[in-house]
């Protein structure tokens, strides 16, 4: 029975040590280094060429998870990344799989759950979490219909000329969060300008 090698890139002690033990019950998987950083994360698979890094999206200062998945895959494209994290929105679920990512799961995944994605990725099989699979597949079906109600009304204000801040001011909310709400937006829709945004916004409107 050949072993799965993983390396686990998490900058949470506890979840690394947590994981570390949990897939230390499986005798066909074996965790061969961590990191908590994304840049000890490509180091450690530069040194153990694991079968699986699973990798964490946001480690503080540094690179990110995204930015460290891509740099893994454009080294060994044939590298199985699964993200392993909390965070689900549909902006974070899209520039993971963009990037490369095998799977995105949850970390109040099951058990079992976490071992058949780790096999499933040697295979080169995807595997999601039932909730980020649905909303991705929602998304490609129809990424219009799943902005929050936040970015909706955002995006209709956009049609109106305003600035991020006056964006803010109209919504009491800061610039940064404006900007943030305006990133998901532009990824939601597959667009990436405020000009193709009010685009799509006037044909949402003129279809209703």
């Amino acid at each position: 029975m050949k072993t799965i090698s993983v390396v686990l890139v998490d900058d949470h002690l506890v979840v690394r040590s947590g994981l570390r033990a949990l897939l230390g019950t499986q005798a066909d998987i074996a965790v061969v280094a961590e990191a908590s950083t994304g840049e000890e994360g490509l180091a450690a698979a530069a040194e153990h060429t694991p079968d699986v890094v699973m990798m964490d999206l946001a480690m503080g200062p540094g690179l990110d998870g995204i930015e460290a998945i891509r740099k893994l895959r454009q080294a060994n494209p044939r590298q199985a990344v699964l993200v392993f994290t909390t965070y689900d929105s549909d902006a974070d679920i899209v520039r993971a799989v963009d990037a490369g990512a095998m799977g995105y799961l949850l970390k109040d995944a099951a058990p079992e759950e976490i071992f058949s994605a780790i096999r499933g990725a040697v295979e080169g099989r995807s595997v999601m979490s039932a909730p980020v699979a649905s909303r991705l597949f929602q998304q490609m079906r129809n990424p219009e219909e799943i902005l929050t109600p936040r970015e909706a009304e955002l995006l209709s204000l956009l049609t109106q000329g305003l600035s991020n801040r006056e964006l803010g001011r109209r919504l009491f909310i800061s610039e940064a969060t404006v900007k943030t709400h305006l990133a998901h937006i532009y990824a939601k829709l597959g667009v990436e300008t405020r000009a193709a945004a009010i685009a799509t916004a006037i044909r949402r409107e003129g279809m209703r």
